[in-house]
């Protein structure tokens, strides 16, 4: 019973990795989709940039090899990339200088980094896809 659930482990990490790089494309989504947000709807000023952190994942408790991954750690405020501030009296948001606060948003940097994480989900798929077809073929062998 338990070779058979350490021969699993390898589809539970990229199903994690697969999970988790779902989140980190949604979130570098809608960085894009709000790169020129200058108001939220709340009040609180322009949009900011969101970052995904990863940790590994184990849970001994599943297995005696444990269940083991990757998972989401958080979602935060990107806080040490600086606002960007442009000169532009016609804006609605302009203050009284004229200067506009944009988002800290870097479009050609999300684009780079959706990107790598598009190519980690799809290797994480597969790696999910080898699996499956190396047991159908063992399946067929032992009929």
């Amino acid at each position: 019973m338990t070779s058979i659930r350490s021969m699993f482990t390898t589809l539970r990490i990229a199903a994690s990795g697969t999970a988790a790089e779902r989140v980190r494309i949604n979130v570098i989504s809608k960085n894009i989709a709000h790169a020129e947000v200058t108001q939220m709807p709340d009040g609180s000023g322009p949009y900011r940039r969101q970052v995904v952190s990863f940790a590994p994942y184990m849970d001994p408790s599943k297995s005696p090899t444990g269940s083991v991954g990757v998972r989401v750690r958080g979602i935060t405020p990107d806080l040490e990339t600086p606002m960007l501030t442009i000169h532009d009296p016609s804006h609605p948001d302009a203050n009284e200088r004229g200067e506009v606060t944009m988002p800290n948003v870097n479009v050609t940097q999300e684009m780079a980094d959706l990107i790598g994480a598009m190519r980690a989900y799809e290797a994480n798929l597969n790696v999910q896809d080898g699996f499956v077809r190396t047991a159908e073929r063992a399946l067929r062998m032992a009929q």
